[in-house]
């Protein structure tokens, strides 16, 4: 007996970051948590925020909105604890949300030309979301934070 994989409709979790709508696979979501005690401490990681305990187990806070803002996300009471895929090994870490999540199902509709970590669209119920490639939407933020030149410099 085979399984029919055709009727199969893929689930995203759509999420908002400061004014800005978009989703990710539900695949690569653990768990939304609220409210958890953010630690913060002098590291050089331009996109960690902070971390949170989470059953246990450090999890780092990766701001995206650098990537998909251009700046800082605003203040969250929720995070998306998600899982990367880093080569050779996964890893789990937290993304500050604006508001609370939704989990949809519907079919991913081609990307138009937007950024490059934007791998299609969702239509839902006229509006279009962006469906976003996190690795990608990590490293454009990474570019954007290293691409900036610190203020004493750029006055010296």
């Amino acid at each position: 007996m085979s399984v029919d994989n055709s009727s199969h409709i893929p689930s995203f979790v759509v999420f908002q970051i400061g004014k800005r709508r978009v989703a990710l696979s539900q695949n690569c979501v653990a768990e939304l948590i609220a409210s958890p005690v953010l630690f913060s401490f002098p590291h050089t990681s331009p996109l960690i925020t902070g971390i949170v305990l989470r059953r246990g187990r450090i999890v780092p806070v990766m701001d995206l909105g650098p990537g998909l803002l251009g700046e800082p996300s605003p203040l969250a009471r929720f995070f998306l604890v998600v899982e990367r895929q880093i080569p050779n090994v996964s890893e789990r870490c937290a993304i500050p949300v604006q508001g609370e999540c939704e989990l949809v199902s519907g079919s991913m509709l081609p990307a138009a030309e937007r950024e490059n970590f934007v791998i299609g669209t969702l239509d839902l119920n006229e509006e279009h979301i962006d469906i976003l490639d996190l690795e990608k939407v990590i490293a454009a933020g990474a570019t954007r934070i290293t691409d900036s030149v610190p203020a004493a410099e750029a006055l010296s």
